[in-house]
């Protein structure tokens, strides 16, 4: 019979694993000098957009990390480290992260991976100043509806100088 640790290992492992299939991208992040409360409320915020933190022994993330082709985040776990799972929108989720760390300067963000190519800390703040997908959706809009609202604003421009001009006739004949 196993013994409970390894059986809780086991569950771990398999956790990271079939949660990082499930992920578009992970973030690595040391927590040390972070008090539980400071946690439970990240993890709150972190909930709102679709991601969740797991804490979990090192060996254990290290071998999640190394099966699932993520050799080289392994680097980056040492001392207290969470995972940060994100399914939708990763540049909400690394906002979020960005303003906490700012009010808590004892966490300390890592590095990661999006879409299974690792990315550094700075790609990551880069990412955080980024807009949200609905707002580059609608500045996407914008600029495919200008030529053509340019084109409507034009062609009723000459029409209407029309008008003006057949008025214009109009009140010297009259005149």
């Amino acid at each position: 019979m196993k013994k409970i640790g390894l059986i809780f290992k086991e569950v771990s492992e398999n956790r990271i694993k079939n949660t990082l299939k499930k992920s578009d991208a992970v973030f690595i992040v040391k927590y040390s000098g972070v008090s539980s409360p400071d946690l439970c409320s990240l993890r709150q915020i972190l909930k709102v957009t679709n991601s969740s933190l797991f804490v979990v022994k090192n060996s254990v993330a290290r071998r999640a990390l190394k099966d699932s082709g993520l050799e080289t985040l392994v680097k980056n776990i040492e001392g207290p480290c969470g995972l940060i799972f994100i399914k939708d929108e990763p540049v909400a989720a690394s906002r979020v992260l960005f303003n906490f760390t700012k009010e808590h300067d004892k966490l300390k963000l890592e590095g990661g991976s999006l879409k299974n190519k690792i990315i550094a800390k700075a790609d990551i703040e880069i990412m955080s100043k980024l807009p949200s997908k609905e707002v580059l959706r609608a500045q996407l809009v914008c600029t495919l509806n200008s030529p053509i609202s340019g084109l409507a604003i034009t062609l009723n421009q000459v029409l209407a100088k029309f008008v003006i001009c057949l008025d214009q006739i109009k009140q010297k004949k009259t005149s």
